[in-house]
Formats: C-alpha cells, structure tokens, sequence
C-alpha cells in the first residue's frame, strides 16, 4: 500500500461517464495519488472491491465520483476506501512510509497519518 483514503462517502454515481472514480483533487494531493493512477476501491456498505483510475474533481469540492461501469458497485452515501499501490522491490518495499488520509462524512480531510 503506498497510500489511502479512508472512508470516504461517494457524492456521485454516473454511468454514463467514460470510466474511473474522480476524486477532489486537494485529497488527491494529500494522500499523494496522482490523475490516471490505478487504485482500489472498497465499499464497505456492501463489500465490493474494483479497481479503476483516478481523475482529479474540483479542489475543495469533497467529490467523490464512481463513473462508468464503476458507478453500479456503488451508490451516493456509501463509505469507500480508496487505495493506492506501488511496486518495489524488498530493498524499496522496506523504506515505504503509506500515507493515510482521513476525512468526514463531507469528505474534508480530519487527520494525516503515515503507517
């Protein structure tokens, strides 16, 4: 894990988007997960895990935004964690320090953890 949003709430779902979850580009930026990276998202009210890419949504907005196929595995006022990964080797892995970033039920970041 090189990092992770912790229970956010999705704010939209939309189908007919292209694909990908877009999220406010401020959580983005503190949990350090960049546009197009590949992330997991799990829902903790019904148990889906996917995987899809991240689009940076309005700063400050609080958006948290399943599109495309993702947008039937998850509905507005869900919690969701987004997780990000990378790849290392052993020698890498070691040195990793995943941020965490906690938000509120508006998606405002609450506290900044590194694990």
């Amino acid at each position: 894990m090189k990092a992770k949003i912790h229970q956010a709430t999705v704010t939209d779902a939309n189908l007919r988007y292209e694909g990908s979850i877009t999220i406010d580009e401020e959580l983005m930026r503190a949990a350090d997960i960049l546009p197009g990276e590949r992330v997991q998202v799990v829902n903790l009210n019904n148990g889906v895990r996917l995987e899809t890419y991240c689009v940076a949504g309005e700063p400050g907005s609080g958006t948290i935004s399943m599109n495309g196929a993702a947008a039937r595995w998850a509905h507005v006022g869900d919690a969701v964690i987004v997780i990000s990964y990378g790849l290392a080797d052993e020698r890498e892995a070691r040195l990793v320090t995943p941020r965490i970033v906690f938000v509120d039920q508006a998606n405002r970041i609450c506290e900044k953890a590194h694990v």
